[in-house]
């Protein structure tokens, strides 16, 4: 068996009027989040970032379209997904991205991995997130664009 890095990245897609692209997790319905995945081999991290869009929702952007936030968070692994990483791993390092479109689009979702996709608002897409640093990425948004303030939603 060939397991998984305990290396991810996470990828808020959003668009300049801070709409943000959240998915449905297969596995636990009602679950939303933003574009996840595990990192491959040694690929660099913008690799995996334009990877896991492109795999989850056919996006595709080129590198210079996605922002690095050097910012990094660190969690707990839920038991249930353990079994995708080598014994003793119980820690994930996130990293996190994200990508700018023009305007909401249509996606096709990958059906192994997610039930459905929707654009929310971008505070209504924060307190949609299952995941605490999904979240607090989402909530970041305007900052990290240079925007001291995003549309009021």
């Amino acid at each position: 068996m060939e397991y998984k890095k305990p290396v991810s990245v996470l990828v808020v897609i959003h668009t300049a009027a801070f709409d943000v692209l959240l998915l449905e997790r297969a596995r636990h319905p009602g679950f939303w989040q933003s574009v996840t995945g595990s990192q491959e081999d040694n690929e660099p991290l913008l690799e995996t970032a334009r990877r896991e869009v492109r795999e989850e929702t056919t996006i595709i952007s080129s590198a210079d379209d996605f922002i690095d936030w050097h910012l990094t968070n660190r969690y707990e692994i839920f038991a249930e997904w353990r079994y995708r990483y080598a014994p003793g791993i119980a820690q994930n390092t996130e990293h996190v991205f994200s990508l700018c479109l023009p305007e909401q689009c249509p996606v096709t979702i990958a059906p192994d991995e997610h039930l459905g996709y929707r654009w929310l608002p971008w505070r209504e897409a924060a307190d949609a997130c299952f995941s605490w640093s999904n979240r607090d990425a989402i909530l970041e948004l305007p900052q990290r664009l240079g925007r001291s303030s995003a549309p009021s939603q």
